[in-house]
């Protein structure tokens, strides 16, 4: 009997061992399976997300007559360049978009500095109620838009600013709270021992913020820059409040009162939000290391 249990467990044994290596391949290639199965979601994904965009550029390349083609025909016959030149001889394109160029980089320094130095203040220096303060900032965030719509309508009139790039700018450089809120975590993450030593050389809480944490902080300031800027470049809400004259409409209201005028003409309003979006996509492919890596510092550290 004990001879019979010896034979059996030694079969199990190399049952076993000749199964182990299958076991291991299988594994693998369960592995394999999940993320090649992962690349085809994302790949699907992708073209689903992509299929308005490629429409929008074929479209703004196609003739009037073959934009209303039933099926539509994804690739033009012929491809029509000057629906982008017909785009600035119907509107003052160029003048749009030197508007929201000016608007963009006005609005891209006001929150560095307004929501850098409120974020420095929070992070780093003493004062009674400092954190029911920070609170009470970013409580505003859940503040809908529209609700402070009217009374800031009126501030401005009152203040003579309706008409001007001023309602649009300013509030920018009184600090944005998702952006302190991003630099703040990153302040918080540098040593203590820097500001110290700076202070022991006879630096003052300004020169530490300018000298220190703002070099040390460009990851994340890049970020607040590209945030803005797709902000700023995208915003149609507050330029159609404020502005009334033409020759101050950004792009975003440039394109309104053109979809107003060529509304039966998609390959030229095709054309001019081609135009509008693609400053968007070169400066998120140029800045994308600097933005991804400003998004996980800030994360991460705090």
């Amino acid at each position: 009997m004990s001879n019979i249990t010896a034979s059996q467990s030694q079969n199990v044994n190399k049952v076993t061992h000749a199964r182990t290596p299958a076991r291991g391949l299988s594994m693998a290639q369960r592995r394999a399976l999940d993320l090649s199965s992962s690349y085809v979601l994302l790949l699907i994904g992708s073209v689903i997300l992509l299929i308005p965009l490629f429409w929008m550029v074929s479209t703004s390349l196609k003739s009037l007559d073959e934009v209303y083609v039933y099926p539509i025909r994804w690739i033009p016959s012929r491809l029509v360049w000057q629906n982008y030149l017909d785009v600035f001889k119907n509107v003052p394109f160029g003048r749009y978009l030197l508007n929201s160029v000016e608007i963009s980089l006005f609005g891209i320094v006001g929150n560095l500095i307004g929501s850098s130095l409120a974020a420095f203040s929070f992070a780093r220096m003493r004062f009674p109620g400092k954190n029911f303060l920070f609170l009470v900032m970013l409580s505003t965030m859940m503040v809908p838009a529209w609700v402070t719509m009217i009374p800031h309508f009126i501030l401005f009139k009152w203040l003579g600013w309706l008409d001007s790039y001023l309602p649009i700018l300013v509030p920018a450089y009184f600090a944005v709270p998702f952006y302190t809120f991003l630099l703040r975590q990153f302040f918080l993450g540098i040593p203590l021992d820097l500001e110290d030593a700076a202070r022991i050389d006879g630096c003052s809480s300004f020169g530490i913020y300018w000298r220190i944490f703002l070099p040390l902080a460009k990851p994340a300031l890049a970020t607040v820059a590209i945030f803005s800027f797709f902000y700023y470049w995208n915003d149609l809400l507050y330029p159609l409040i404020y502005l009334q004259s033409q020759d101050k409409f950004p792009v975003p209201m440039g394109i309104a009162t053109f979809r107003g005028e060529q509304y039966a003409n998609f390959a030229l309003m095709m054309a001019a939000s081609t135009m509008a979006l693609a400053p968007l996509l070169v400066v998120f492919f140029l800045a994308q290391r600097l933005f991804i890596q400003g998004v996980v510092i800030t994360g991460v550290k705090g």
